[in-house]
């Protein structure tokens, strides 16, 4: 029997719930008030990429003539590199629009709200409203941006993760407010592009959430490349003289003062839910989000909640994959998506990827684990491509599996899915040694950690053996 399937907002989680709703012969209703994408493609994910790549591009020419290359005078054409990001946020929207029109998929351009846990009120712009009724709903209308706390905060020019897509001219000084993800990915994009960047953090680490072998190393990474980091150090004050950004600081050595021309405040994500009437229809929520059990389902039965709302994992792909999962589940099937295992990335110059457990978790729980490690120094693919800053570590169990994958390098993003994948198929030492892995790949690091954590290691001097 086909099942009528509401869906709050086509946002990663949203739109790829529909598609996997229409292929299991459901009917979903899929309601959004924007633009189908949500932030990630509009906004976040798929803009920024945009802007990494123009900025690794840079990074490229500047180190040119180490290559054998003779450059010339680099320019940045700034407006240009807008108009790119621009072109290939159309290009995936439509891509998703078009996915969404091939899958029949019905769509409600409007703002919902909670009627009870079959039923949903939707709200056009021109103030028309209407019932909408269903045998599932599922919310999935994501997160929004959190200012920090900074007196000022409000000035005129001051940036956000938004307004940061659009700058069409580079700033001389650039102060970042914020040491997590999205920061220092600005962070090191406009490092490329030419400006002076200042990050300051109140923490006491950058990434202190990954393993501590990868927060230990970046913070010298990042001022090899030029930036300035300050951590232990809150931005207490924000003032504005002549056009330019004058920033109070609490740190380490006391108060400090910098300037500068351009401010991003980044203050991290919140999940969006103001406005659905969760209270009057009895789903239970708190500031972290959306209550949820093991399956995502709300306090009321038959509405989940998938993706940032949840605050479970703020990331796109991990609210694609429960979206998956919730609609499989409603659907009658027995869902396969580990919902458990989420890689992360940060799209910083080198980048960082990790999935699974971290040496440090393993220490806190008590396991029994062993670690494996390799340098991009000693990798001949790095070498070549001339970028030999980091490693790949690997977190092995008690029983010699793969438990977790931890990599700040060249292409981590791309290399960590072999590790991940082991992870979630529980492949052993000897099933990664037993697998050839071709020359000169960077995948080879991968293969030498996993032959490190077992002492076998070719391209790395292990202990001694008798």
């Amino acid at each position: 029997m086909s099942k009528k399937i509401i869906i709050i907002g086509g946002g990663p989680g949203g739109y790829v719930a529909a598609i996997r709703a229409a292929q299991l012969g459901a009917q979903p209703i899929l309601i959004e008030k924007n633009r189908l994408g949500g932030t990630c493609l509009n906004w976040g994910c798929i803009p920024t990429k945009a802007l990494y790549r123009s900025a690794e591009i840079m990074n490229n020419f500047k180190d040119a003539e180490s290559y054998g290359i003779k450059a010339g005078t680099l320019e940045l054409d700034m407006e240009r590199v807008i108009e790119r990001k621009n072109e290939i946020v159309e290009k995936v929207v439509s891509g998703v629009e078009k996915l969404i029109e091939g899958n029949k998929i019905q769509t409600v351009k409007g703002t919902a709200r909670l009627v009870d846990g079959k039923t949903v009120e939707v709200s056009t712009d021109d103030g028309e409203a209407s019932l909408i009724s269903g045998d599932a709903i599922i919310i999935a209308t994501g997160s929004r941006a959190e200012k920090p706390p900074v007196e000022g905060a409000d000035l005129e020019g001051i940036l956000a993760s938004r307004s940061i897509l659009d700058l069409k001219e580079i700033p001389k000084r650039l102060a970042v407010v914020g040491g997590g993800v999205i920061g220092l990915e600005f962070a090191g994009i406009f490092n490329a592009f030419g400006s002076e960047v200042t990050l300051t953090t109140r923490q006491s680490k950058l990434l202190r959430q990954y393993d501590s072998d990868i927060s230990k190393r970046l913070p010298s990474m990042l001022k090899r490349s030029g930036m300035t980091v300050m951590t232990k150090t809150t931005a207490k004050k924000i003032e504005k003289k002549d056009g330019i950004f004058i920033i109070s600081l609490e740190g380490k050595k006391g108060e400090t003062t910098i300037e500068a021309e351009a401010v991003l405040l980044s203050g991290g994500r919140k999940p969006y839910f103001e406005g659905l009437g969760l209270e009057e229809a009895g789903v239970e929520f708190d500031r972290k989000g959306i209550t949820v059990d093991g399956g995502f389902m709300t306090s009321l039965d038959g509405v989940y909640a998938i993706g940032d709302v949840n605050g479970k994992v703020m990331l796109a792909h991990a609210a694609s994959y429960q979206g998956v999962r919730v609609v499989e589940e409603i659907m009658g099937q027995e869902s396969t998506v580990n919902t458990d295992l989420v890689p992360e990335c940060v799209f910083i110059f080198p980048e960082v990827a990790v999935a699974g457990i971290s040496e440090d978790q393993a220490a806190e729980k008590g396991m029994e684990f062993r670690t494996g490690k390799f340098l991009f120094a000693a990798s001949g693919k790095a070498q070549a491509l001339g970028e030999t800053d980091g490693f790949v570590k690997v977190v092995i169990d008690g029983d010699g599996r793969l438990i977790g994958i931890h990599i700040i390098g060249p292409h981590a993003s791309d290399l960590m899915h072999e590790g991940l994948l082991g992870i979630n198929t529980k492949l052993s030492i000897e099933d990664i040694a037993a697998t050839i892995h071709a020359h000169p790949t960077l995948s080879e690091a991968f293969s030498e950690a996993v032959l490190d954590a077992g002492n076998m290691a070719i391209h790395k001097l292990g202990e001694k053996r008798k």
